[in-house]
């Protein structure tokens, strides 16, 4: 077991075993899953300008940016397992960081994990059917097996990320390269825009953000698993930044790869971009190349997520602010055991009872919004309140940049407050039901002497 410095919890006994490459590798495997090939539709329909079109995802890569800069100071300054519940926790008071990680916990990783289940197997489905109760039964086998591997120890998950990564973002590479290189389309698709239709003004342009930002989501993924990494000072900010630098090149490349097959009002409203884009490269070959990418995609984030997301629940109990028990890890592989197998018992419970992708995607999305807008909010309280603290890194543009992040993701919550009521009403009631189980581990957590 590795020694205990004095930027851990005292009580965490989890392996300082991931390197640099490792923490890089998982924060590109945590975004790049199948947004970058369903968005592209939707946005070329709110943006009917290639120039345009392109402008979004490199906007979208720069306010993630900033918000990437944020939690860098933060990740630098706070090495801890457990991400924004640590950050909030420290900026304002334990039950906003509480809060944080309960909904954190169990709507954005496991239902992330659900989603991400139901769309493999929806995936493999369409390729060879197996009937609905087949695609259940490949979905929860999927959480079960992932979440074994990542109980039997750190570096063997980090591996099966580090090597589904490097096949997704090498096919994603190739693909946009062989289409370049193809001679079928026509470079033209990139400056011509729609005859008779133009830009809805600044409001197309920021509802477009939404999905271009959904399909940025998980930039922030080492921060959760600081207390692994080695050297975490110095790698967390480098994982994350280096990590969305690789992300936006590749989401640029396909992007250009796209408008190359398909001109804009062709790619308006396509329901999977890779696909329509493979057929014009490949034919018919195409979609089944492309349907085979986005397997290994969607397989490379679930195995990410599912290593990640303990680490949540794991630094909660090491305060005494969660399920007694959870707190534990492997004798022998030095990984959070019961928080794994308790994440993969929500999800599974979440896939029997929300069933389909988009219905587990939905559950999601807004609580993700009020996370990371927290963990922001975080940055600006604690510069306030531990002016003298040491910080590692400094966010690059403070206070202008990270507010440019913290801004973007009010306002799409805000749209989807009012267009999706019953999904982040559903986020806000889970947020609203941790506030007794906060009183009771609390009160529980003094009776044992664990709290002041």
């Amino acid at each position: 077991m590795d020694p205990q410095p004095s930027d851990r919890h005292p009580r965490d006994r989890l392996l300082r075993a991931l390197t640099l490459s490792d923490a890089l590798f998982l924060v590109v495997a945590s975004v790049i899953g199948s947004g970058i090939f369903l968005t592209p539709g939707r946005i070329a329909e709110l943006l009917p300008h290639p120039l345009w079109f392109l402008a979004a995802w490199v906007v979208g890569g720069l306010l993630s940016l900033a918000g990437a800069l944020a939690n860098a100071e933060l990740g630098a300054m706070f090495p801890h397992a457990g991400g924004d519940y640590v950050y909030l926790r420290e900026a304002f008071h334990p039950v906003a960081g509480f809060l944080v990680g309960w909904l954190t916990f169990f709507v954005i990783f496991a239902g992330t994990i659900a989603a991400l289940a139901a769309g493999f197997a929806a995936g493999v489905g369409s390729l060879w059917p197996v009937g609905p109760g087949g695609e259940l039964a490949i979905a929860v086998g999927l959480v079960l097996a992932t979440s074994a591997l990542n109980v039997a120890g750190v570096r063997w998950g980090a591996r099966a990320n580090n090597l589904s990564t490097a096949v997704k973002v090498l096919a994603l590479l190739l693909f946009a390269a062989v289409g370049l290189a193809s001679g079928t389309g026509d470079v033209s698709h990139w400056v011509a825009p729609v005859s008779g239709a133009g830009v809805s003004g600044w409001s197309g342009f920021g509802l477009a953000l939404s999905p271009v930002l959904f399909s940025y989501l998980g930039w922030n993924a080492s921060i959760y698993v600081a207390s692994e990494i080695r050297d975490p000072q110095r790698n967390v900010p480098r994982s994350l930044l280096l990590g969305l630098a690789v992300v936006t090149a590749v989401y640029l490349m396909v992007n250009l790869a796209y408008l190359y097959a398909l001109p804009i009002e062709r790619l308006a409203g396509t329901p999977n971009a890779g696909e329509a884009s493979a057929a014009v490269f490949l034919g018919e070959r195409g979609g089944v190349f492309v349907a085979l990418l986005v397997l290994v995609s969607i397989l490379g984030t679930l195995n990410a997520t599912v290593l990640v997301g303990p680490r949540i629940a794991y630094a909660m109990a090491l305060d005494g602010l969660f399920f007694r028990g959870i707190d534990q890890a492997h004798a022998r592989f030095g990984t959070p055991v019961i928080a794994i197998w308790v994440q993969a018992l929500v999800s599974v419970g979440l896939l029997l009872l929300l069933r389909t992708f988009p219905s587990a995607l939905d559950y999601t999305t807004f609580a993700i919004l009020l996370a990371a807008s927290a963990g922001v909010g975080a940055l600006y309280a604690l510069r306030r309140r531990r002016p003298d603290a040491a910080r590692p890194y400094r966010a690059w543009g403070y206070p202008v940049v990270p507010a440019l992040y913290l801004v973007a993701n009010l306002a799409i919550a805000a749209v989807m407050l009012v267009n999706r009521p019953l999904e982040c009403g559903v986020g806000l009631a889970m947020l609203a039901m941790g506030l007794p189980f906060y009183a009771l581990f609390t009160r529980t957590a003094r009776g044992a002497g664990a709290l002041p």
